[in-house]
């Protein structure tokens, strides 16, 4: 029924492919038009009005490796890296 397409991406010129799959969901959702814009340029397009996430740089209170944090860490509370955190919310 749907065969892949290959594109060209209006924003960059490289060229994409439409695949069977993303042509039946976008019948199914009553889409229209083609998309015209390759993965990494719709992802880019949908990203740019948002604010970049600052992330901070600590050490872990139980390993001591180094552990990058989206908050800034205060002395009265002690920060894990992302194994540790995961190691104590299993237990």
């Amino acid at each position: 029924m749907y065969e892949d397409i290959t594109l060209v991406c209006k924003d960059c010129g490289n060229e994409f492919v439409f695949t069977a799959g993303e042509q039946e969901f976008y019948a199914e959702r009553g889409f229209q038009n083609q998309p015209q814009r390759c993965k990494a340029c719709r992802d880019a397009r949908k990203n740019a009005g948002k604010p970049q996430r600052e992330l901070f740089t600590t050490t872990c209170a139980q390993c001591g490796k180094e552990a990058k944090v989206p908050f800034q860490p205060s002395n009265d509370r002690p920060v894990y890296c992302s194994e540790c955190y995961a190691a104590m919310k299993q237990q």
